[in-house]
């Protein structure tokens, strides 16, 4: 479980999230949504330590992160799974490389154990048989699904994903969405999500929190957000669902 309560954060000064509390369960997809500057890629980078608020607290199951030494943060780390917007591909190595290397830098596996165990990611992800390709040789669904196999390869307490299906076509975004679905049931994983794709919002949602001008503005799931009465959230709804079928019909 993530807990986040009272987390203020500031560049200069500008409040750019504003006294956030929210708390993302295991085994289930939460979403973060709202428009660009809304705050939700600020928030990520609070919840993954890249950043330290100015205020407020971050639990990870019942520890205090932003109190705690480094020595225990780089623990907690070591349970976490990252897949980037860009997806971070290293591209000097081959798929076996790169879903490999977490293994290589804070596994104590022996060399058998880790290619095992790159197989078994690669599967979970469709992508056997694929470990001495090239990053130059697969497509971008294929990048991401590799990503997401890395980002696995430590078997993570807490899966982050930002903006995991942005540039992929509609199918490949919908096989993304599966996947991240499945893998958070399948291990019991706290998934926390960036995302403007409404289909992610509606398909997988499970928990859904939007934030607007750097403030928790609604939170709720996929069953219920259509149906909101909030202004705001019905407006950025709209927004991005229209952005889309442009997209798709273009």
């Amino acid at each position: 479980m993530i807990k986040v309560k009272n987390l203020v954060k500031k560049f200069d000064d500008k409040v750019v999230l504003d006294s956030i509390n929210t708390t993302f369960e295991p085994g289930k997809v939460n979403l973060v949504i709202g428009r660009s500057g809304s705050g939700k890629t600020v928030f990520m980078k609070c919840l993954l330590g890249l950043l330290i608020p100015e205020e407020g607290e971050l639990f990870y199951s019942n520890k205090n992160f932003y109190s705690l030494t480094e020595k225990e943060q780089k623990n907690i780390r070591k349970e976490m799974g990252v897949v980037f917007q860009s997806g971070a591909i290293f591209d000097f190595l081959d798929v076996e490389g790169n879903v490999r290397f977490p293994l290589d830098m804070f596994s104590d596996m022996t060399q058998k154990e880790k290619i095992d165990r790159v197989n078994f990611c690669l599967e979970k992800v469709n992508l056997e048989g694929t470990n001495k390709l090239k990053s130059s040789e697969l497509s971008g669904g294929m990048k991401k699904r590799l990503a997401i196999a890395r980002a696995i390869a430590l078997n993570p307490k807490y899966l982050f994903c930002d903006e995991p299906n942005s540039g992929l076509d509609p199918q490949n975004a919908v096989t993304i969405d599966e996947l991240i679905y499945n893998l958070t049931h399948e291990f019991n994983t706290t998934t926390v999500v960036n995302t403007h794709d409404m289909n992610s919002v509606i398909k997988i949602g499970e928990k859904v929190i939007f934030f607007y001008e750097g403030h928790l503005w609604w939170e709720g799931s996929n069953e219920n957000i259509l149906n909101t009465d909030n202004k705001e959230l019905r407006d950025f709804i709209f927004a991005s669902s229209l952005a889309q079928k442009l997209l798709e019909t273009s």
